[in-house]
């Protein structure tokens, strides 16, 4: 029964329950700026999930007083406090940014047309812009930081990657992988690890409209940087030999084909 409604929602934008996910730790100003945010949407949210990853400063409190749903992750790491606000979404949709992030008021309503518009595709990614650091810098590294990410994962997926700022799935892909994904290792990207088993199994889109805004903090130190560079390499290897580029693109490929054969498929018995 409860799949039924879902196909429901799928096709009537005025069905569809949305909720955001948000993994916090130790950032309670940018995430109070975040939560008023997604307070101005022109299409609010169902639900919003805040996962506190054992933080020590104000972060649950002032979710809660926003109104968010406040859960706790003890395990340390992203990929743990993002599973488990996944797993805790009830919404038909599931979008996900950090706690740092603002999002332009049209973010919510955005995601949900291009679902709309896209039935075949089960997780949508989206642009980005600084919102700190150097003014005349913001535009240039945020595109030259988005097309090095988009290119190097590409490369180990055989496909556009999901930017876990800017990030929305449809409920049924996450319970279809839940239980695939590197949760319990904190020095994986969540993103790029979602990315490998969404990306095997459906079709992932871009949502266009106006980017996210980001904080340039994590790039602002040099030793964090290299961290996270190092975090990237360690993700594409642990999917390895499996998901070895050759043999991944290959599969790809014939999902790819797979999906848009069963597509047209559903448009030629419609009367």
């Amino acid at each position: 029964m409860r799949t039924d409604k879902r196909e429901d929602a799928n096709r009537d934008p005025q069905l569809v329950t949305v909720s955001v996910v948000i993994p916090v730790k130790d950032d309670a100003e940018e995430l109070a700026a975040c939560l008023s945010a997604l307070k101005a949407q022109t299409r609010p949210a169902e639900e919003i999930v805040v996962v506190d990853n054992a933080s020590s400063d104000s972060s649950a409190s002032i979710a809660r007083a926003a109104g968010a749903t406040v859960i706790e992750c003890l395990q340390p790491g992203i990929p743990a406090a993002s599973a488990r606000g996944y797993d805790a979404a009830s919404g038909d949709l599931i979008l996900r940014l950090d706690a740092d992030c603002v999002p332009a008021a049209s973010w919510i309503h955005d995601v949900v047309a291009a679902f709309e518009d896209r039935p075949e595709v089960s997780a949508l990614t989206g642009p980005a812009r600084f919102i700190d650091g150097p003014v005349l810098l913001r535009r240039p590294l945020a595109a030259l930081y988005l097309h090095s990410y988009t290119c190097f994962c590409a490369s180990a997926l055989g496909h556009r990657p999901l930017f876990g700022s800017n990030l929305a799935m449809r409920r049924q892909a996450w319970e279809e992988i839940r239980a695939d994904v590197h949760r319990d290792d904190p020095e994986v990207h969540d993103d790029l690890d979602l990315s490998f088993h969404l990306g095997e199994r459906h079709r992932l889109g871009y949502v266009r409209g106006e980017p996210m805004g980001i904080s340039m903090r994590p790039f602002s130190d040099a030793r964090a940087f290299r961290r996270r560079m190092a975090r990237g390499f360690r993700t594409v290897a642990v999917h390895w030999p499996e998901d070895f580029p050759p043999y991944r693109w290959r599969r790809a490929r014939q999902q790819r084909r797979e999906i848009s054969s069963a597509a047209e498929g559903r448009s030629d018995d419609r009367p």
